[in-house]
């Protein structure tokens, strides 16, 4: 099964090598080889018992899908805004690319370091595959972006050794380089455009991304420090919960997205969402299907109070969700992708305010949400979060946010890159709700070594290609310029790669559909 899965990985390695061709692909060869190696020394750490922090169980380490998704991320973002003649768009897909294979480095490095006896043939082949991308950064970023990714890879250690020791089993190896290292560099981010914000004319938009994100991760570190020296579950600990987050959010987080949009955010925030009428349509559609949501949430509880021995909601139910989710994102994707942008961030804090509530049994909510989500969970929510809904979140707006706006002038990339906003929707809402329902219910023939079928698989390609075709007629901004062959590959490569990876699939397989459509 991981060979299966790396195969698939570095064939996409292999794709963006082909159409890119340059020293950073070389470099991205060279990390996919050497972390092939490695992870299988994180497997047997992981078996053995002798990693450090104690990561999700039921999966391989996922070191080698995880490690190439930032890397190939900038690179193609790199060649993107090269070929739009965006400079500063072009030094941060470099930017972004030596973050990501410095971080894979030394994960990589770490499980070289505990693994008894030393293992001297990965040792050489990281070593070698270390000098060959230092050597590149060397001759291809200047000292301030050096500095810069430096930064990134301290916040990254810091952030590990802390949120994986408080947050035991939520995680695997690779997952936790892909969602440490993402809000590492969206923390470095922040701070060095809030460093120059004088200079700065970024979009209120994106600032309004980088400043959630982070506020809600800091509102988590301080929590989870101050419940191990006090009981959460009490009143008077949530009067203190409640209390704190507003003092948080309108004394720190308000006055900070004040200084970098120089406005009041929230009269911003509501001019933005009454901007038009179709925003106001938008709005209202966008609410309606939430409370669809929470009611079925509702009924499937209730439905479990008078069947007592359903203990858990079926692989239908939990994908129902999938395809609310995609009812809420194609218009979005064809009417308003700004609003879409914003309403999404401000439902990614929603989820995680909620998590934490949850969590911590903030009353009076706590216990009731513990109680409610616990009929869906899987066995990837094996340790005290519940993500799979936030990463599901994740995994439709990240194509949205990472879009290369300033390296697309017409709001649209060329070819199969018009498809990169809806990659979530097809990988996810469309691909792995397919195969899952297909191949549960009329599935016989299983891949080696899965319980997935080949039958789920085809009916996936089938169904995105489906839903590609759908997208070109109902939106307009979508031309393929004939590049049908490349959107099939791609297609074919992530529902190979869902078949058989073990890690989250909502939040890895939108990044590599969304990899392949702009390579």
């Amino acid at each position: 099964r991981v060979l299966a899965e790396s195969l698939a990985v570095l064939a996409v390695v292999l794709a963006v090598h082909g159409a890119v061709w340059d020293r950073f692909s070389w470099c991205a060869l060279a990390l996919a080889l050497q972390a092939f190696y490695a992870q299988f020394k994180w497997d047997r750490l992981l078996q053995l018992g002798g990693a450090v922090f104690q990561f999700r169980g039921a999966a391989n380490s996922g070191l080698l899908p995880a490690s190439m998704v930032i890397p190939l991320l900038g690179i193609v973002l790199r060649e993107r805004c090269r070929a739009a003649g965006v400079v500063p768009g072009e030094r941060l897909g470099v930017v972004v690319a030596s973050t990501g294979m410095l971080l894979a480095l030394f994960l990589s490095v770490l499980a070289l370091g505990i693994t008894k006896p030393v293992p001297t043939n990965t040792c050489i082949v990281t070593g070698v595959a270390g000098g060959v991308i230092v050597y590149t950064m060397k001759h291809s970023l200047a000292v301030s972006e050096v500095i810069e990714v430096l930064e990134v890879l301290l916040i990254f250690v810091y952030l590990s050794m802390v949120l994986l020791y408080l947050l035991p089993r939520c995680f695997t190896p690779g997952e936790a380089l892909l969602v440490l290292g993402g809000v590492s560099f969206v923390l470095n981010q922040l701070i060095k455009r809030s460093l120059n914000v004088v200079e700065g004319r970024g979009d209120p938009v994106d600032f309004f991304l980088l400043v959630a994100v982070v506020g809600v991760v800091l509102l988590g570190l301080f929590f989870t420090v101050l419940f191990l020296f006090m009981d959460s579950g009490t009143w008077v600990s949530s009067l203190f919960f409640h209390m704190m987050t507003a003092v948080l959010g309108l004394g720190v987080i308000m006055p900070w997205l004040y200084r970098l949009i120089q406005r009041n955010p929230l009269l911003w925030l509501l001019q933005f969402l009454c901007q038009t009428q179709t925003r106001l349509y938008l709005l209202g559609y966008w609410t309606l299907l939430a409370a669809s949501a929470c009611g079925v949430v509702f009924y499937q509880n209730a439905k479990r109070s008078s069947e007592s021995k359903k203990h858990q909601a079926s692989t239908v139910t939990r994908k129902s969700f999938h395809f609310i989710v995609v009812a809420t994102y194609v218009p979005g994707l064809i009417y308003d992708r700004q609003l879409l942008h914003v309403a999404a961030v401000l439902c990614l804090a929603v989820f995680i305010f909620l998590e934490y509530i949850r969590y911590f049994r903030i009353k009076p909510f706590g216990q009731t949400l513990r109680h409610l989500l616990s009929l869906f969970l899987d066995e990837r929510d094996s340790g005290p979060l519940i993500l799979t809904h936030i990463y599901l979140l994740l995994g439709m707006s990240l194509p949205v946010w990472l879009f290369p706006r300033s390296c697309a002038p017409k709001g649209t990339l060329s070819g199969s890159g018009a498809l990169v906003p809806y990659s979530g929707v097809l990988a996810v809402g469309v691909g792995d709700t397919i195969a899952s329902v297909f191949g549960s219910t009329m599935g016989e023939i299983k891949w080696p070594g899965t319980k997935k079928t080949i039958e789920g698989t085809m009916t996936a390609i089938f169904a995105q290609i489906i839903a590609v075709a759908l997208i070109l007629i109902f939106d307009s901004s979508v031309n393929l310029n004939s590049s049908y062959a490349w959107i099939l590959a791609s297609v074919s490569l992530v529902s190979l790669l869902e078949a058989y990876t073990t890690q989250i699939d909502n939040l890895l397989l939108p990044l590599y559909l969304q990899i392949m459509f702009m390579a």
